[in-house]
């Protein structure tokens, strides 16, 4: 894949129309109402200030920190040896495809990007963090990540509004390289406003004996579409891709995911669980794509929604595209509403409806839960999820 130049994506840009219905992985995802030309720089962005936490996730020990938004970015703090710092405005992306129209969008429009480079051998023992708020308008937000051979560490991306009612569009790349026998633990968290439509781009390329340890979480947005996508291009690549999400309300959620085994002897492992109140929709499309050469692979995929309303929707489309013949290649898609017995049993016991919802939301993912190795992160997930139940039904 060519490098993609801000001159190149906006040449591309201009003969991309919005996708429609018509277009098969927009299949459930409709566009109309979203119109990206009227969503103007307004000047009134939320600006990054040191040490804010705004509507972040998350507030933990780390080792570099960076506040972003529409107008700035600020490197709070960057550990020593670490490249933790804007990425230069001539960056040209290496990882995303050219007839992705919202990506060509960003490429051609970002401003605000960071650039993180950790060195060969380099383990960070306190995670890196990005908080980035959304002010209102549009924000286009680009990362690209190198793990160098050996390196070892963890990256925290927290994305939220400014307020609960912001206005706002926000448009995301993420481009991740993992070295040869490198690990990065990448922690995804989505929290914005229900006005923000949202869309995203994220990659990875793995090399030889490289691991990833992918988290998502997805909470907020209005409307968009999120592409999580593995390459794994080297012998003994692993990855891990563990997503958990919550929509109520009109929210409508879109991840399309891509796990491509390009070298022998590699490994994914994906788990996806949503829980959908009211009138809320998700919709999931997972491949898994194994080339000739890429015997020996081991890849798995999962969708489980549960759904907590008769008028909430949920669409898992799961798929397999195998040309080799010596795999072990498997996917499961279930979708359900709670279980009457066990709601029965509980509040038998004394608990209200929502307090035995909260309990069998939870206890829906803890599978989920207990694969994500980071105690902060582990337990912001839990208590998010189960903040979304109401207090009284």
């Amino acid at each position: 894949m060519a490098a993609l130049t801000r001159a190149d994506a906006a040449q591309r840009l201009a003969q991309l129309p919005l996708p429609t219905t018509a277009d098969e992985h927009w299949r459930f995802t409709d566009l109309r109402g979203f119109d990206p030309a009227s969503f103007v720089p307004n000047g009134h962005g939320a600006r990054p200030t040191a040490g804010a936490s705004g509507g972040a996730m998350l507030e933990l020990a780390v080792s570099g920190r960076a506040e972003v938004s529409e107008d700035a970015l600020e490197i709070v703090s960057a550990p020593d040896g670490v490249r933790f710092e804007p990425l230069p405005p001539d960056h040209a992306a290496e990882l995303v495809p050219d007839d992705d129209r919202f990506a060509m969008e960003n490429l051609a429009q970002w401003r605000h990007g960071l650039l993180v480079h950790v060195p060969k051998g380099v383990t960070l023992d306190e995670p890196l963090y990005v908080h980035v708020t959304s002010g209102g308008g549009p924000l286009y937000w680009r990362m690209v990540v190198r793990a160098e051979e050996g390196a070892r560490f963890t990256l925290i991306e927290d994305l939220s509004s400014a307020s609960p009612d912001t206005v706002a569009y926000t448009n995301a790349v993420v481009e991740l390289f993992v070295e040869p026998g490198a690990k990065i633990e990448y922690v995804s968290l989505q929290n914005l406003s229900r006005e923000t439509w949202h869309f995203g781009r994220h990659k990875a390329l793995l090399q030889r004996d490289s691991e990833l340890d992918w988290v998502i979480g997805g909470f907020g947005s209005k409307r968009g579409k999120v592409w999580i996508e593995n390459d794994l291009a080297g012998p003994g690549a692993t990855s891990r891709v563990t997503g958990a999400y919550f929509a109520d309300g009109e929210q409508h959620l879109d991840y399309d995911t891509f796990q491509e085994h390009i070298a022998p002897s590699t490994e994914s492992d994906f788990a996806f669980k949503g829980a959908l109140r009211e009138r809320a929709s998700a919709v999931w499309r997972g491949m898994i794509r194994v080339e000739e050469d890429a015997q020996k692979t081991n890849a798995y995929q999962e969708n489980r929604n549960l759904l907590l309303s008769d008028q909430a929707h949920a669409d898992s489309i799961p798929g397999l595209e195998i040309m080799a013949n010596d795999v072990r290649c498997t996917h499961g898609a279930t979708l359900g509403k709670v279980n009457r017995d066990e709601l029965f049993y509980l509040m038998a016991r004394g608990l209200s409806r929502a307090e035995a919802e909260r309990l069998i939301v939870r206890g829906f993912f803890q599978d989920v839960l207990d694969r994500i190795e980071l105690e902060p992160v582990r337990e912001a997930l839990g208590a998010a999820l189960e903040a979304r139940i109401p207090q009284s039904i």
